[in-house]
């Protein structure tokens, strides 16, 4: 959700939007950031319907177009105002617009990104503020463009391997409540003289398809509400973060939920650290792609780097490490190249965060359309037993 947060800089009273799961992170976000808090509230327009979503702006094909025009000899402000005229988006027109603007009255680079932080992440203004002072813009969003790529990859992996178990899944879920609320009930209707001389089971599946026949337009409206009630409810950050919580304990589903979060830490905190962001301002501002459960674990840490402990023996005590990244920390601090070491560090568990889920694809597909055949096969059964039950009296 989006919050607007009053607040002061260098004297100057501001109002900036950003983008955060609740005031809190606005707050945290904004001071990352350099300013003084004065008050956060929920922006204007920010409370959007479930199906109502704001379009995003593409931030990696923004850079990916950005880096090709300035390798080729363009200055900032004419890459930028050679994007914003090609764009037919209107929202990222105009995003592109007020960039080109504010570049023209004599900002920087990074001033003008910062301006727009509701489409510009922290961890991206500063990295490009950092190499620009050093005239290496293009290393920085070069470095962007992979972290993204690598992000996006892994997200694309996830989403991909989940569609044809989804497909299967409401594929059965159709095919079972076309049984239950339009064929039992007409089964139903044919044998509801028998009696007693259904078995049980029957009877009660039976009864249930009477019940349907007699209430099918409320139940299909009740079914609708639970729909929407569900989706509704997956709106809100708080049941999304306890759903997130329950999913965390399970035993293994729960570590590689873990160590996907790390990864994205690493590597976030690798690219910062490449760009020559100081280790306390670097977590700081990656905070935010941690769960909540992490957020005390890493202030911690962050308190004993302070004191000089170093970075491997504080991430380890205070839970923020693997067993392959502890030691590539450590590695890291020996030769000085911890920014290049937490990217790698990101790799490997992403690799493994890959087979895990081929892994967990590969055995959940069976298990599921062996679940959906039975439910499917009892109640075909269930169904037939009373007619096999005549067959057998009329013998």
């Amino acid at each position: 959700m989006q919050y607007a947060v009053s607040a002061i800089r260098r004297t100057q009273a501001v109002s900036i939007t950003l983008d955060a799961r609740d005031p809190a992170d606005a707050r945290q976000q904004a001071e990352a950031q350099g300013y003084a808090v004065v008050a956060v509230k929920v922006a204007a327009g920010a409370r959007r319907g479930v199906w109502h979503r704001a379009p995003d702006f593409p931030l990696l094909q923004f850079n990916q177009s950005l880096l090709i025009l300035l390798r080729a000899g363009l200055s900032v402000v004419e890459a930028i105002e050679t994007l914003a005229d090609r764009e037919g988006r209107g929202d990222t027109k105009q995003v592109l617009t007020r960039l080109h603007e504010q570049l023209k009255v004599g900002l920087s680079l990074s001033a003008a990104l910062e301006a727009q932080p509701a489409v510009f992440p922290p961890l991206y203004v500063a990295s490009v503020r950092a190499n620009e002072q050093t005239g290496a813009l293009t290393e920085a969003i070069e470095r962007f463009i992979v972290y993204r790529s690598q992000a996006d990859l892994l997200r694309k992996r996830v989403i991909g391997a989940a569609i044809y178990p989804a497909m299967i899944l409401g594929v059965g879920t159709l095919v079972i409540a076309f049984l239950l609320l339009y064929v039992v009930p007409r089964f139903s209707l044919v044998f509801q003289d028998l009696g007693d001389r259904i078995p049980l089971m029957s009877r009660l599946l039976l009864q249930w398809g009477q019940f349907a026949n007699a209430n099918w337009l409320a139940l299909v409206i009740a079914g609708l509400l639970v729909v929407a009630a569900a989706a509704y409810a997956l709106s809100l950050p708080p049941v999304r973060i306890g759903l997130a919580r329950q999913i965390q304990r399970l035993p293994r589903i729960g570590e590689i939920v873990r160590v996907y979060q790390l990864a994205r830490f690493y590597r976030a905190l690798g690219m910062l650290q490449q760009a020559g962001i100081p280790i306390l301002t670097a977590l700081d501002m990656v905070a935010g792609l941690l769960p909540a459960s992490l957020h005390a674990a890493l202030a911690s840490a962050r308190r004993d780097i302070g004191e000089g402990r170093s970075i491997s023996s504080s991430f380890e005590t205070h839970g923020l490490t693997t067993a392959v990244s502890l030691r590539l920390l450590r590695v890291a601090e020996r030769t000085g190249q911890m920014g290049e070491m937490l990217e790698r560090t990101a790799s490997f568990h992403e690799e493994d965060i890959a087979q895990a889920i081929d892994w967990f694809i590969r055995l959940f597909e069976p298990l599921l359309m062996i679940a959906i055949g039975l439910v499917i096969g009892v109640v075909v059964l269930l169904m037939y037993a009373p007619i096999f039950e005549l067959a057998g009296s009329i013998q």
